[in-house]
């Protein structure tokens, strides 16, 4: 019996040495033809598991199966060098510490798509395989929605038109590579957050060295840089954008921070109903007081990006605790020209606007007109605080050369839909449509009173001229 385990235990470190050697192999092949990847190639470590089927990675180790891998590489060492690089990307793109979208089985497949894209686009000898009919036609149909196949994307646009069951499991056998099963567990979030601050890091140093090695940065192009600048974007909600334009100013309501119980409670209790001290009335707030919005209607700018925008702007307009009670909002339509500017004072003329909305122009795209006018604006007292301006836009367009004297932000509808550069004095701010998309609509928010409600976007109806002030060049 002994024997017998004895037996066992060697043929299990043989099985390991082997797997680890393997790795090994694969790891040092890469470095060789993607110097850039050196650290991230040697921050992960090595452990044997016969449960893992295949492989898969958690940000920390790799679990292998020995006779999967022993098999990849009779089979062909290339198998082996892209499960490596394959399950290396998941943690630079954090898929690993990320947290599952609703359709689990679609985002693990939207995850290895993504990764498996920027592999068959590297023209590197070691990695290089033929593509198959299914991946060739997955890319091309996945490219005419998003420029940029990030996991987000493919999982978006694989959700809004999903494929049949025999597809998907098609997909499924053609890209999946690695077990996600180690993937995000619960149990271990401060370690995750660990593990993807690591990573950040590692990407972030990857992207530098990337621009070192030309020669190499070419050969391993293949989508990587585009994701990479993708991934490397500051997230930001755009309530909290907002709120960087705001003022301090005095409200009427009551001010608990302000407000001390002794004194309150030592007048009662020695007066009878005589407290030394009341609370305050007004209270300091920072809220958005006056603002400028300016939409980019083009014939380039999707209409119905437009009007997502604005529902999500109509949406945090509505706060009471981001704006002030008494609000100067200028809504103004542009595209080589002003087209249109509707002046907001109240909830109920936001309401009112959002109902009889109709954009108009369609033209060419130039910013200057906008930045005249609202500093036009400036000068006839019109505005007496602005704090910033948002110009909604594709970002193709003239833009001023002299720096405005307020603060402007560009707003874009998703970073892979847009490379162009904002001038160094303005703020460049990037929505995702899909996001804004599973948000409130003006349609599921009442208005004032409770009574009314504003309509969907398929029942916008026509301003009348006297609601709607044109300005003519």
């Amino acid at each position: 019996m002994k024997e017998i385990n004895g037996k066992e235990k060697e043929l299990a470190t043989q099985l390991e040495t082997v797997g680890r050697h393997i790795l090994w192999n694969a790891r040092n092949e890469l470095y060789l033809h993607m110097r850039f990847l050196d650290l991230a190639l040697s921050s992960l470590e090595y452990v044997m598991d016969p449960e893992a089927g295949t492989a898969g990675v958690d940000g920390n180790v790799i679990h292998y199966h020995t006779r999967y891998l022993g098999g990849c590489f009779r089979e062909d060492r290339k198998l082996v060098n892209r499960l490596y690089l394959h399950m290396v990307l998941h943690c630079l793109f954090c898929h690993v510490f990320a947290e599952p979208k609703e359709d689990r089985v679609l985002w693990d497949l939207a995850c290895d798509i993504a990764m498996e894209s920027i592999i068959d686009g590297m023209e590197i000898r070691c990695i290089k395989r033929p593509m198959s009919w299914l991946r060739e036609s997955t890319y091309r149909e996945l490219k005419s929605t998003c420029r940029v196949l990030t996991a987000e994307a493919v999982y978006y646009a694989l959700t809004e038109q999903p494929p049949d069951d025999r597809k998907i499991s098609r997909m499924v056998r053609e890209f999946s590579v690695d077990n996600h099963g180690y993937w995000c567990h619960e149990e271990k979030k401060p370690q995750n957050e660990q593990q993807r601050d690591k990573w950040n890091d590692i990407r972030e140093k990857m992207e530098m060295d990337l621009e070192s090695f030309s020669k190499e940065a070419v050969e391993a192009e293949g989508g990587l840089r585009d994701q990479l600048k993708i991934a490397g974007r500051e997230e930001m909600d755009y309530r909290t954008f907002l709120r960087k334009f705001a003022t301090l100013h005095e409200e009427l309501q009551v001010d608990p921070d302000q407000f001390d119980y002794v004194f309150y409670s030592y007048g009662l209790s020695m007066y009878g109903n005589m407290p030394l001290i009341e609370p305050q009335e007004t209270k300091e707030m920072m809220k958005i007081e006056e603002f400028a919005i300016v939409i980019d209607t083009s014939m380039s700018c999707s209409g119905d990006m437009v009007r997502l925008f604005l529902e999500e702007t109509y949406g945090i307009l509505k706060e009471q605790e981001s704006f002030f009670r008494k609000i100067n909002v200028h809504l103004i339509q542009c595209d080589e020209k002003v087209q249109a500017d509707v002046k907001i004072t109240s909830e109920e003329e936001l309401c009112d606007y959002m109902e009889h909305l109709e954009l108009a122009g369609g033209g060419g795209t130039d910013f200057r007109p906008a930045f005249s006018y609202v500093e036009q604006l400036c000068r006839e007292k019109e505005f007496t605080n602005l704090k910033g301006l948002l110009y909604f836009t594709d970002g193709f367009g003239t833009y001023p050369v002299k720096m405005p004297p307020f603060q402007t932000a560009f707003i874009f509808m998703d970073q892979e839909e847009s490379n162009t550069e904002v001038p160094p004095w303005a703020i460049r701010l990037i929505l995702d449509r899909h996001q804004l998309s599973a948000g409130v609509s003006p349609a599921e928010s009442p208005a004032s009173g409770g009574s009314q409600r504003c309509a969907d976007e398929s029942s916008f109806g026509v301003r009348t001229s006297q609601q709607v002030r044109r300005w003519r060049t």
